[in-house]
């Protein structure tokens, strides 16, 4: 464990003593060690800036919409610490032709989850970060989750998922491609 850590191993330690749990008569001696190096890992994308994901982009002659879907993802909203996951569902229209590599938009989603986190909120920073880093002309994001502080809490909600979409440029402005990208997605004809 990191020196930078001990702050949380002990933070967690009084928290674990606080709620009741003896850690020495629990065989949980290494909990507090284990769950400050979990939460680093949780929350390594606070700090990390989504623009670098773009520094390589490629040129080609598409001039149609690109969709990358079922990319999974796992995050802790910032409400209750619980985990929320799920999958993202994302099409962007470049903008002359200016792609970037299909991995650039797991690494993407991967860097905006690993934080405290609105899945509303995850949203559109995802969509903002396609449109601003490949200049996109239009961006759609879908994500279907499943919020673990709904489901725990709540016996009625098991199974339950939740739905967000963030629609941006050409794919807002104009109909015909907004429904092209979520027909991509795996939207319904209407």
């Amino acid at each position: 464990m990191r020196d930078t850590n001990e702050k949380a191993v002990q933070a967690m330690r009084a928290f674990l003593e606080a709620v009741g749990l003896n850690l020495k008569e629990q065989g949980m001696e290494q909990t507090p060690k284990r769950v400050a190096a979990l939460y680093e890992e949780l929350f390594d994308g606070v700090g990390r800036n989504p623009e670098e994901i773009w520094r390589e982009r490629f040129a080609s002659d598409t001039k149609g919409i690109v969709a990358v879907t079922h990319i999974p993802f796992h995050s802790i909203c910032e409400h209750h610490l619980l985990p929320f996951f799920g999958e993202v569902h994302l099409a962007y229209l470049p903008h002359d032709g200016q792609v970037a590599g299909f991995g650039k938009f797991v690494k993407l989603v991967e860097c905006l989850a690993h934080r405290p986190q609105l899945q509303e909120r995850l949203t559109m920073q995802i969509a903002s970060a396609i449109e601003k880093g490949l200049d996109a002309e239009g961006v759609l994001v879908v994500i279907e989750a499943q919020q673990l502080c709904m489901t725990m809490r709540d016996p009625r909600a098991h199974g339950t998922q939740t739905i967000t979409s963030e629609c941006r440029g050409v794919f807002r402005d104009e109909a015909s491609l907004c429904q092209q990208a979520w027909l991509l997605l795996g939207g319904k004809r209407e």
